[in-house]
């Protein structure tokens, strides 16, 4: 499919950000399987790439490990570019990620996107778990693990100075011949500085803080310097989105994860996500309804023409020519647990929109 031009005359293409939502009565598996299903209604549409988050002990929320459901997901599609949105750095050991994104790239070549995050992706409880259970990152030592990982992941490796004067090669993996895309993310100034400084490509987290989205891109965009892997600026846009035949049903299906997101900023108790049916009877509080009415002028929520015409305005707002959507349409009661027909439809609906001009 040929991407149609933005009203700037540049193309958009389209990508995807998985949570892997658990709705009401669904288990991990089906969760996963639904997930798959939209990964490869992705791939066959000509989204260029679909990214999954790293969440801890959430009910409504099965993305915990991207390395693992990236190769799942990879490995269950052709062509689609698969990656982190993204892998948070602080709970993990950098050798231990540049060899699992080593082998997903000696796996799927070419087809590998890796962003790395700050945030502990739960709260600090899980954060010291991880990090008691074998991980040897920190925040602070995160722009020198990042630089660690990109050197791992080249195939000439990165040395390593022994206390003895000598060298120590290591590589994420033997004979490689490519390594992932680094990608780096956030959701505050710092991101946007240390991407610039050290070349990388860089996306800032528009989907949950809108209110910087100008400011971070202005400023890696000055400061950019390029890099071996990098000549220029590169970023995309991330937009929540549900999409629907109609604007009140495509409203009605975003409730449900309006709601779980309300519950979430207010530290009311999450559970998994609720069906339409039980979303729409659902009691919500004063300070919940005021979050949600705030989330609903800051998502996409419209027909596929309406969707369409406010993703072009936002590409040419932020100057982008890439927006990837977080699917947030959720389903009925009577949905089989292994599918998500409404996230399905709102992939195909823009794809109709936006890809097939």
């Amino acid at each position: 499919m040929t991407p149609v031009k933005t009203h700037q005359n540049r193309p958009l293409a389209l990508s995807v950000l998985d949570l892997i939502p658990v709705r009401s009565g669904q288990t991990s598996g089906n969760a996963l399987a639904a997930s798959v299903a939209l990964a490869q209604m992705a791939d066959r549409l000509g989204f260029t790439r679909y990214w999954v988050a790293e969440h801890h002990n959430m009910q409504a929320v099965a993305s915990t490990n991207p390395p693992v459901l990236m190769g799942i997901l990879a490995a269950r599609t052709e062509r689609i570019r698969v990656g982190s949105g993204g892998i948070m750095l602080p709970n993990h050991s950098p050798l231990v990620i540049a060899e699992q994104l080593g082998i997903l790239e000696a796996a799927f070549p070419g087809r590998i996107d890796v962003g790395f995050g700050r945030a502990p992706g739960s709260d600090p409880v899980i954060s010291s778990y991880l990090r008691s259970s074998g991980a040897v990152s920190d925040v602070d030592a995160f722009e020198h693990n990042v630089a660690d990982i990109g050197a791992l992941l080249h195939p000439d490796g990165a040395a390593l100075r022994l206390t003895s004067g000598q060298d120590y090669v290591l590589r994420a993996t033997p004979a490689a011949t490519g390594s992932a895309v680094v990608w780096m993310l956030g959701s505050s100034s710092f991101s946007a500085h240390l991407a610039a400084r050290l070349g990388l490509p860089y996306v800032f987290a528009n989907h949950f803080s809108g209110d910087g989205t100008t400011d971070a891109l202005n400023l890696y965009r000055t400061e950019f310097t390029p890099s071996e892997n990098l000549a220029a600026p590169r970023t995309f846009l991330t937009v929540n989105v549900s999409v629907a035949d109609t604007a009140e049903e495509a409203l009605a299906l975003a409730t449900p994860q309006l709601q779980l997101m309300a519950r979430l900023r207010t530290g009311a108790p999450m559970g998994a996500l609720l069906t339409v049916e039980q979303a729409a009877v659902a009691d919500v509080t004063g300070a919940q309804a005021e979050i949600i009415e705030q989330m609903v002028r800051g998502w996409v929520i419209d027909t596929p023409a309406g969707a369409a015409t406010r993703l072009h305005a936002l590409a040419d707002r932020f100057g982008v020519d890439e927006i990837m959507v977080v699917p947030g349409a959720s389903e009925h009661s009577h949905d089989d647990l292994d599918t998500a027909p409404a996230r399905v439809r709102a992939l195909e609906l823009l794809a109709a929109e936006v890809l097939a001009g």
